[in-house]
């Protein structure tokens, strides 16, 4: 089994260059990120007419998520237990998010996460980021409580950069989000709860990431931020026989500011 995710930055705009990517990489599930359009202006009919089944979430032109899978699809779920919600206006209601979007694809419960950018260290949205990190530990958690055995992907944009060589300079991001102690103490209780970063171990850093700004020429000067990750079961993990991020995909024009990464399981 090949696993995917991929922040695409709207799927509307790739969804051609994505389903070139399927077929390239003979992908069987695939986890999109920030799919940038509502459920019914999700281009659906490119993926299905490749045998994908598709699962979606998206609100408006911010955030989305998505599954794609020709392995199955089922059990969908939208959000996962305690997920909090988040309201940009002053007055308005706190709504929950098109950010975490659950399927099992061939036996493999696969999350397509979408964690909250954080803005500033001043910001709300960082106290958010953190909230919605807290939530979504305590609920992997317990899916492992209730099946040690469970093979479970917590896959996608994590807006974080756990360690140190994860970020191409770390004086530049001294006093900015992604790489403060409390994000990366979020993201560690996560592995600690038994989810393993299974990518690390056979793409190691420095200098490998899977985000590079489109602005001051940071992709050609290879100045980039290591953020998309797939998180293992332990059942998952032991399944893992490679990983690759696909940095070519990062090329060209028209391309998304991230890199998709690629896992296979054994059967």
């Amino acid at each position: 089994m090949r696993l995917a995710t991929w922040n695409v930055n709207s799927i509307r705009s790739r969804a051609d260059r994505v389903a070139a990517f399927l077929q390239r990489h003979d992908v069987d599930v695939l986890a999109l990120q920030e799919t940038k359009c509502r459920d019914d202006q999700f281009p659906e009919m490119v993926f299905s007419a490749l045998g994908y089944e598709v699962a979606h979430v998206g609100h408006s032109q911010w955030n989305g998520v998505a599954i794609l899978s020709r392995i199955g699809l089922e059990d969908v779920e939208i959000g996962f237990a305690g997920m909090p919600s988040w309201s940009s206006k002053e007055g308005q209601d706190p709504a929950p998010e098109a950010r975490a979007l659950g399927a099992t694809c061939g036996g493999v419960r696969v999350w397509s996460l979408y964690v909250p950018n954080g803005r500033t260290l001043a910001d709300p949205h960082l106290q958010y980021k953190l909230e919605w990190l807290a939530a979504l530990r305590t609920t992997a958690a317990g899916w492992l409580a209730e099946d040690p055995q469970a093979p479970v992907a917590l896959v996608g944009d994590w807006n974080i950069a756990p360690q140190d060589d994860d970020v191409w300079d770390m004086s530049v991001f001294a006093h900015s989000t992604h790489v403060s102690p409390p994000e990366r103490e979020a993201f560690r209780a996560i592995v600690d709860a038994g989810y393993a970063d299974v990518v690390r171990p056979l793409a190691p850093g420095p200098g490998v990431y899977t985000y590079w700004d489109y602005t001051q020429l940071r992709f050609p000067r290879r100045e980039g931020m290591r953020i998309d990750f797939v998180l293992g079961s332990p059942a998952l993990a032991g399944r893992v026989t490679g990983a690759l991020i696909d940095r070519e995909e990062r090329k060209g024009k028209g391309a998304s500011d991230h890199a998709p990464v690629l896992v296979d399981l054994a059967e």
